[in-house]
């Protein structure tokens, strides 16, 4: 049965752990396996771990890190940056994580989802969505830190999306990124009912009431929270 989950994203950048405004300015924050420990006396629901500069940079995951993590970490953990095709993702659950999130090579190449479920099965792909706000009004998907906007509508990705098998996707918030204000609450509802997937809402997380609000107008649904 689902239900409502806490998840602390952690950003990686270098092998370090940092903190991000908008997609900016990642100013280093402690190391990440020492976060892990701390999540894990928490007892928080999962963990998902991000590297941000895997995909700019057009390096590999790292497996090394993410050995570590696994071996850390006492809750399911989700590992995204770098994952550019099926035998990638393998790679990771083969090391310990039970979910692998893909972002921009979903956006550039849906096959990659197909090949993925193939190999380590729909329930452990996540599909993570980075959406700002359009100048003149609507949202749009953006890759690369947010350094590439790609002018695709979320709504119309998420319907193409539902023609395949993932387990979970991820609504990250540009605009709300660092600033502890709360969701976008706005995007969220436009997003909601258009797919039957569980989403997990990322973005602007400063105080437990923004979890609870969260939950609250959205039921089910994943409450992540970096800063």
């Amino acid at each position: 049965m689902l239900r409502p989950r806490i998840i602390p994203c952690l950003l990686i950048k270098n092998g370090g752990l940092v903190k991000t405004v908008n997609f900016k300015d990642g100013k280093y924050v402690g190391d990440p396996l020492n976060a892990v420990r701390i999540f894990n006396e928490k007892k928080v629901d999962e963990l998902m771990v991000i590297d941000i500069d895997a995909t700019v940079l057009n390096k590999p995951p790292n497996f090394e890190l993410i050995k570590k993590l696994a071996a850390e970490c006492r809750m399911p953990l989700c590992y995204g940056g770098g994952v550019k095709n099926a035998d990638d993702a393998k790679r990771i659950v083969s090391l310990g994580a039970e979910k692998v999130a893909i972002s921009s090579a979903a956006i550039n190449n849906l096959d990659i989802i197909l090949n993925m479920a193939t190999t380590i099965g729909s329930q452990s792909i996540v599909v993570v969505l980075d959406i700002k706000k359009k100048l003149f009004g609507g949202y749009e998907l953006c890759t690369h830190n947010a350094k590439n906007k790609t002018g695709i509508d979320p709504v119309k990705f998420i319907k193409k999306l539902n023609k395949l098998n993932i387990g979970e996707i991820v609504i990250n918030s540009i605009d709300n990124d660092g600033l502890m204000k709360g969701y976008d609450y706005e995007l969220l509802e436009l997003l909601r009912n258009e797919t039957s997937y569980p989403l997990t809402a990322l973005g602007g997380a400063g105080h437990l009431d923004d979890l609870n609000n969260l939950i609250k107008n959205f039921g089910v649904i994943g409450a992540a929270a970096g800063s």
